[in-house]
Formats: C-alpha cells, structure tokens, sequence
C-alpha cells in the first residue's frame, strides 16, 4: 500500500519546517523531505554560520578602529581553524534537533531525492507517496556558470568549511555573499578582490551608502574591480590564472581560491515538477498571490522556491510558509504581507534597507523629502572609533510616513527593525520621535537620523 499523507513539504529549510510543524499541530498527517541535513541554507550553510564568523572578523576591525586611543592589537589575529570548529559548535546539532522536533509534532521525516511521478504521485529515492498536498520549499543553488574552466570554484559552503584560508581569495559576483565573505577574509589576513560584471554592485540597496562601504571594505584591504566578467580559469601548480575581461580590455590574475557569489536559482531542477502539471522557471513555481501553484491547486511553493513579490530573505520564506500552510488548513486565499520587511548586508559595518530606493520613489510619483545625515562623528560612532556611517530616509511629504530607509553603520542592523515596524504598523516620523530610548544607545539616535 503506497503511503498517503494529507501534506508533503520538499524541502526541511526553515520554510519548509514551519509549514509542516503548522500543519501536523492541525491534525494533519504530515511528511518532510530532504536529499540534504535537516534546517536548509539559513541554519547549517548560510546566514548563521556565516554571522558567526564574522564575529571574529568584527573583534579584529573593532581593535584596529580603537588603535591609538587605548587599544593595542598589535598581537590579535583571527585562527581560521579554531573559528570554523566555533561554527561547527552551531551547526552540527542544527539536523538532529530540527528533525526531532518535527517527530515531536507527528511529522514523517524522510531522506532521499523527491521526484513527481503524477499530480499528486512522487517517489523518494524509488519509494512511492502520495499526498493531496504540497509545499515545495527546496530553497536555492548557486548559479550555473558557464566559462571554461568554472568548475574550478567553490561554493559558499565549501568557503565556510575550509580548514586554513588562502592569501588570495577571487570572490565572483558583487552581492552579499561576496561582499561579506571578503570582508570577513581581509579581516582574517587574506587578499579579497570582488569581481562585478556591471558598475554597481549591491544593485538592491542605496547607491551612495554602496559607495562610502565601498571605500570603507578597501581601507580594510578588500578590492572591488568594476565591469568585469571571467572568461576562463585554468588550474595551475596549486593556484588558479584567471582570465578577465575589464571593460573590454584583457587582464590575467592569480588566485588561490575562487567563490562562486554570483547569485543563486531555485532548487527545483531535479523534482519532475513536470509530470506533476506545476509550471516552473529559473525564478520558481509559478504562484498566485497566495502561493498556490498557478497550474496544480494541490501545489504550493515558499521561500526561494516559488516565484513571489517577496525577497529572497529567511525571514521571508518562514512567513510565507506559514501562510501557505494557512491557506492550505483553511482553504484560504491570504496573502503575504510583504510591507516593514528590513534586509542586511553584514559587511562591517552592516548595510541595510527597507522599503523603496530614492529612484524607486521618484519613478512611483511620491514627493519625498529625502533626510540624510552622515552619522560618523555621532557619539554612538565616535566611541567606538567607527568612521564610516551614514543614514538615509525616504519621507512622504503629504503622509510624514517612511516609503524607505537605508543606513550604513555599526549596530544599524538592529535599529533598522524600528524603521520596518515603523511602516509596517504605518506610523509618521513624529510617532517615531516620541519614542523615549535609553541613552547612550544606538537607538537613540533615531530622532535625530529622522
């Protein structure tokens, strides 16, 4: 007898992990499955793992931000090996205790490879299921790449497993993966250069704050080259030649290690998504506003999946598998609320955003009143002997509310969760100011940035 359940969710990231738990609390009988360790990129190859190592690179630039004025870290250096084994103390439980909570709940939790064999028919690794339900919540991969010799480059995961760091580090691709892995290498003693195909880099985030990290990232020994794409890579004696073309003129450099940063697809290739009727492309299953497949009503995507208004954020695909599950429980239409959602470069110092660029706001007609303040002299900034930070808010003259938020500085990864639960409860700026902070703090200087 083929195995029936009431939900299958491809894919145990935490999008994933919240639909199932959702749904089997519901009374539904629920399975999960995965070809990889349970907890997806966020929790075992992504944004933790990956914050955790750039605490060592914070201690490093935050001593060398402090030298002359009472600090000597003339003897402080980062160990490659003893920080990766920090990180491993995160991530190796991560799996297990995922996959024993979601048994806790009542959820079947499977290994192996999904592949559709029918509209509601899938097998895993040859074993036949069936389900009058999905949610596919695969996440996604890093982008294929096509030059010769692109086999040659390592992954985001495999950068956050290596047991020693090489002295010459190419990161391909000039978006947060690059940007935050090369700030944590240059910190680290290595020699990061970033390749962007195009002129600006961070293309999701405000032009003029780019700019001034930019400038802060090559004070702290990484490189940005412009308008440069590889054309081959070639093995050589231990290290890597790679050919690039700069602006149309050929250039050769040598390497140790080359990173794929260059951007990331949906997971979906391998699933038969076909024989199951879900229509699907390089940017995900093509869903409705409410995340049900546009083609196979017994379908749902979230997260990096499926082909929604909202970014490709952690955060993101918890909600929206959240709703999805909702909708499939109730048989619902909701949709995601996308407004207030912040997201963060964690560079050092962090680059954050929520809601529109100033460009995107002037194309949709607001008159907005733009408020910039260089924050680097503030006295949040000056203790800690930062030079660089900057903020910038987007205000909607006729309503006093934010349409967007963007600041570059230390700690502006927390205080731009302010500025989200200010426009997603749609407060002015002068609710805002009314708000008694503690003092000294960074969240004091909120009245004053607006």
């Amino acid at each position: 007898m083929v195995p029936g359940y009431d939900l299958m969710v491809i894919g145990a990231g935490m999008a994933g992990v919240a639909a199932a738990n959702k749904c089997a609390s519901a009374g539904w009988r629920v399975a999960i499955v995965d070809a990889l360790p349970y907890g997806g990129t966020c929790a075992l190859r992504g944004c933790d793992p990956k914050k955790i190592l750039r605490r060592g690179a914070e201690i490093i630039d935050s001593a060398r931000l402090m030298r002359g004025k009472g600090i000597d870290e003339a003897d402080l250096s980062i160990n490659w090996a003893d920080l990766i084994k920090h990180k491993h103390g995160f991530t190796d439980p991560v799996p297990a205790s995922i996959e024993n909570g979601l048994a806790g709940n009542g959820v079947d939790t499977l290994h192996g490879h999904a592949r559709f064999t029918g509209p509601n028919t899938l097998t895993v690794d040859g074993s036949p299921y069936e389900a009058a339900h999905v949610l596919v919540a695969t996440g996604a991969r890093p982008r294929p790449l096509a030059f010769p010799g692109h086999e040659h480059l390592v992954d985001s995961t495999q950068f956050m497993d290596l047991p020693e760091l090489p002295a010459r580090i190419l990161f391909v691709g000039g978006g947060f993966i690059s940007f935050e892995f090369a700030h944590i290498a240059a910190r680290a003693g290595s020699t990061p250069v970033i390749l962007n195909r195009g002129p600006r880099p961070l293309k999701g985030f405000d032009p003029d704050l780019v700019e001034l990290l930019i400038s802060r990232g090559a004070d702290a020994g990484t490189e940005l080259r412009r308008s440069t794409t590889i054309t081959a890579i070639e093995k050589s004696d231990g290290s890597y030649l790679v050919e690039m073309d700069r602006s149309g003129r050929p250039e050769t450099g040598e390497f140790d290690l080359v990173v794929h940063g260059a951007g990331r697809v949906p997971e979906l290739a391998g699933l038969g998504l076909d024989a199951a009727g879900v229509e699907w492309d390089e940017h995900g299953v093509r869903v409705a506003a409410h995340l049900q497949s546009t083609t196979n009503p017994a379908f749902y995507a979230a997260g990096d999946a499926a082909n929604t208004a909202g970014m490709p954020l952690t955060p993101v695909a918890v909600f929206e598998g959240n709703v999805a599950a909702s909708n499939m429980l109730k048989a619902t239409t909701t949709v995601p609320d996308y407004a207030g959602v912040p997201t963060a470069v964690f560079t050092i110092p962090e680059l954050t955003r929520v809601g529109m660029l100033e460009q995107d706001a002037r194309d949709h007609g607001v008159d907005i009143d733009v408020r910039y303040r260089d924050t680097s002299g503030w006295y949040s900034n000056y203790r800690i002997g930062e030079t660089t930070a900057a903020t910038k808010i987007l205000i909607d003259r006729s309503t006093d509310r934010i349409v967007g938020a963007h600041l570059l500085g230390p700690g502006y990864g927390e205080l731009i969760n302010f500025l989200g639960l200010a426009m997603k409860l749609d407060l002015t700026t002068r609710q805002l100011k009314s708000m008694t902070a503690a003092y000294p703090s960074v969240g004091s200087d909120l009245g004053s940035i607006l």
